[in-house]
């Protein structure tokens, strides 16, 4: 009988020690399963992780339909020869063009895509086989063709007429959410494709031309338009960190120093810096008046005229901690100004002028300008 309750109570514990070893395998099973499902998920943005882990970026502007050529193949070739390593790529152009078709209704609806670049996965790979950093340019809220599909969120004066820019271009309406929403919307289509970084451009209120009439149907008082667009930064930056994708905005040069021009466009350089991981100040010498600077021409004084006008961001932004400042990458002329009196040719030499004062001001990045993407080795450190 000894024998018989032995051997039962060995066959029951080995029914026990079964079962709680599968037990234990499910569980592990299951949180093998979690730690997976938790790994698919992006990493939270980190300002600090972004600046000790993204390239110093040394780019050029390409736009759209540069980038749909064989031209292209020239500039990577060019990229690889030399000391650049990014593209600031149109991915919206300033008449509001999508410059590839976007699998994004909103933008479908609008009319907006047109095919300059036939395969934007196919461009995409390529770059990335050739280690390029490629930023997405997104102008805002200088747009024709969403002014024109919906006219109810295109900004106008009490009589009807559109705000446009010298060169007749329509405006939106910075007010709107709805503005915003379409704009994060293409910002979300590019993360999805690939771009390392998302470029907002156009980002403030309009000046010139018929602007001192728009309605804007809300408060715009200086204080309210740095508001507005405090809030759409925010609104931007939130949207992509949950992808982890750094969001950067291009500036007025002249808003480092001028509180007039700071607060009636709605920018402040030093909130901007605060909000953003990156401001890229257009610091075009050519853009400077006459005696800025203490310079008769600044156009013909490019590495003067970069120099100082980089120490005074640095001057301006000392207030911030290092910790809570956004990557400075600044805006360099990479184009001939020959409508400036006293102007000089922007060569190699002139460019190269302008590269070494940003370092000499304490900064490490920069990107050069030239509306038609015409670019060539001159000034730049070859590999």
């Amino acid at each position: 009988m000894r024998r018989v309750i032995s051997a039962i109570s060995i066959a029951l514990l080995i029914i026990f020690c079964f079962v709680v070893s599968s037990q234990n395998q499910i569980q592990a099973i299951e949180v093998a399963e979690t730690d997976i499902s938790a790994s698919s998920e992006p990493a939270a943005f980190s300002l600090e992780s972004y600046k000790n882990n993204h390239p110093k970026v040394r780019g050029i502007y390409v736009t759209g339909p540069t980038a749909g050529t064989e031209k292209m193949d020239d500039i990577i070739n060019l990229i690889n020869e030399t000391e650049l390593n990014a593209i600031v790529l149109d991915v919206k152009d300033d008449a509001g063009n999508i410059s590839f078709k976007m699998d994004n209704e909103m933008v479908i609806n609008t009319g907006a895509c047109i095919p300059y670049i036939p395969d934007i996965q196919a461009l995409m790979k390529k770059l990335k086989d050739n280690n390029i950093y490629v930023i997405a340019r997104i102008p805002c809220f200088k747009d024709p063709t969403l002014a024109a599909a919906c006219p109810e969120l295109s900004l106008r004066t009490l009589s009807g007429e559109y705000i446009t820019d010298a060169n007749g271009n329509a405006w939106v309406n910075p007010c709107k959410e709805e503005v915003w929403n379409y704009i994060i919307s293409i910002a979300d289509s590019c993360a999805e494709l690939g771009f390392d970084e998302i470029q907002l451009d156009y980002v403030r209120f309009p000046v010139g031309m018929n602007a001192e009439q728009a309605y804007y149907g809300a408060p715009t008082d200086d204080e309210s338009r740095q508001q507005y667009i405090n809030t759409f930064i925010e609104s931007v930056t939130s949207a992509l960190h949950q992808k982890n994708i750094p969001v950067t905005a291009d500036v007025f040069g002249t808003i480092i120093r001028s509180e007039i021009d700071s607060h009636h466009i709605g920018q402040s350089y030093t909130k901007l810096a605060e909000s953003l991981d990156c401001v890229c100040p257009m610091i075009y010498p050519s853009h400077y008046a006459s005696g800025e600077f203490g310079l008769e021409t600044p156009d013909a004084n490019p590495h003067e005229t970069i120099y100082l006008a980089l120490k005074g961001s640095k001057d301006v932004l000392s207030q911030i901690q290092n910790d809570n400042c956004a990557v400075i990458r600044p805006w360099l002329q990479a184009f001939t100004a020959s409508w400036v009196e006293g102007y000089i040719e922007y060569d190699g030499a002139a460019i190269r002028q302008e590269i070494d004062a940003v370092y000499e001001a304490g900064y490490d990045e920069w990107i050069l300008w030239n509306s038609k993407s015409n670019y060539t080795s001159e000034g730049l450190v070859l590999q």
